[in-house]
C-alpha cells in the first residue's frame, strides 16, 4: 500500500532562529512557526486559534532561515512530519514529539515588513540520506523562473541569446 508524508505551512516564526552545527559541519536550526485558524461559531461569534509547531531544517536551508528570518517573519514551510522519542532525564519516562522536517520553504513578505503578502525567495532541499547527515557543497539559492508567454502556444524557439544577456 501507498503512503504519504506530506505537510504544507504558512505561518509567523515564533522565536529568532539560531543556526547550530553538527560535528560533520552540517547546519541545523529548530524553529517556531505559528498557524492562525480564524472561524465563526454556530452563534455567529468570530474566534481564532493558533497552532504551535516545532520545524527542523537542515544544510543550506537552516543556513538561510537562520540569515534571513526574524520573529514574527511569515514563511511558506514544505516538510514530512517526524515523531522524536526520548526518555525525561528527571522521570525516566517515555517522552514524544511530533514534529515537521522542512525540506522546502519560500519567504513570504517583504525585506523589512512582518506582514504577510507575496514575493520572497525559495528554496529546495536537496535529499539526503537519512542515515548520514554529513555536510555537502551548499546549493544556490532557487528562484521560481518567470512565466513563459508566447503567442503560439508555448512552442517558441530559444533565440541563441544567453539568459543572462536579457535585460530585465
Amino acid at each position: 500500500m501507498a503512503s504519504l508524508n506530506k505537510v504544507m505551512l504558512i505561518g509567523n516564526l515564533t522565536r529568532d532562529p539560531e543556526v547550530r552545527y553538527t560535528p560533520k559541519g552540517t547546519a541545523v536550526t529548530d524553529i517556531g512557526v505559528a498557524c492562525n485558524r480564524s472561524y465563526t461559531t454556530d452563534t455567529g461569534e468570530r474566534r481564532e486559534d493558533v497552532t504551535f509547531i516545532d520545524v527542523t531544517l537542515w544544510g543550506r536551508s537552516a543556513e538561510l532561515v537562520g540569515q534571513y528570518m526574524k520573529k514574527g517573519r511569515p514563511i511558506y514551510i514544505e516538510g514530512r512530519l517526524q515523531m522524536d522519542s526520548w526518555e525525561d532525564k528527571n522521570t525516566g519516562q517515555k517522552r514524544s514529539k511530533l514534529k515537521v522536517v522542512g525540506e522546502n520553504f519560500q519567504f513570504l513578505g517583504g525585506r523589512e515588513d512582518g506582514g504577510g503578502g507575496g514575493g520572497g525567495g525559495q528554496y529546495q532541499q536537496p535529499p539526503q540520506d537519512q542515515n548520514s547527515q554529513q555536510a555537502s557543497p551548499p546549493p544556490q539559492q532557487q528562484q521560481a523562473p518567470p512565466p513563459q508567454q508566447s503567442g503560439d502556444g508555448g512552442a517558441s524557439q530559444h533565440s541563441g541569446e544567453d539568459e543572462d544577456d536579457i535585460p530585465f
